[in-house]
């Protein structure tokens, strides 16, 4: 019942909050989250897991990227550590600090008003992924500073479902991402 409301709720606030900015300050700051800039401040995300292909990112999110470039960064290491649905059966993607470590993926340039409506879309604010600023270089070398989203992870991996790490693997190779990326997910096995 209180997840029924909770999503008609959501529902009809993103919509006024995306409208009226600082109604959507205010949610952010009951979340502890700041949201800097104007909504028409452009920003790049960082993109490494679904949201790399576009039936994720421009199909299913409604996302219409001013700009997208391939692109990585350096310090995390990309895990599937967080309980998917299915459970026990599918663990969507995360990233984590490992120094000797680096995540490909898509950056995108959005307005910061997409962000949030991006944002809305995985649970943000909530209680599974928060955003976080990290310094990326998209793959010419070119430095630039993304937000991306990460959670909390559990200590151990699990796989992603068959449908998931597809959708990572075709948005990588429709995107240039390197070859050794697309060799690393073509590795990863999937849940059964």
């Amino acid at each position: 019942m209180w997840m029924v409301l909770r999503r008609g709720l959501k529902r009809a606030w993103v919509p006024v909050i995306l409208r009226v900015w600082p109604l959507a300050r205010l949610w952010y700051r009951t979340w502890g989250l700041a949201l800097d800039g104007h909504p028409d401040d452009e920003v790049w995300y960082f993109a490494y897991g679904a949201n790399m292909h576009d039936s994720a990112f421009r199909d299913r999110r409604k996302m219409q990227p001013l700009e997208w470039r391939a692109g990585r960064i350096l310090g995390y290491r990309l895990r599937f550590n967080l309980e998917g649905r299915p459970k026990g059966r599918a663990a969507p993607a995360n990233i984590s600090a490992d120094e000797d470590a680096e995540v490909w993926g898509v950056l995108y340039r959005l307005t910061r008003r997409e962000l949030v409506r991006l944002s809305a879309s995985e649970g943000i604010p909530g209680w599974r992924y928060r955003p976080i600023w990290l310094a990326a270089e998209d793959s010419g070398g070119s430095p630039i500073d993304a937000v991306t989203f990460v959670a909390d992870g559990k200590a151990t991996d699990g796989n992603p479902s068959l449908r998931y790490i597809t959708l990572l693997r075709n948005g990588a190779r429709a995107h240039g991402l390197p070859g050794h990326w697309i060799a690393y997910l073509d590795g990863i096995a999937h849940a059964e």
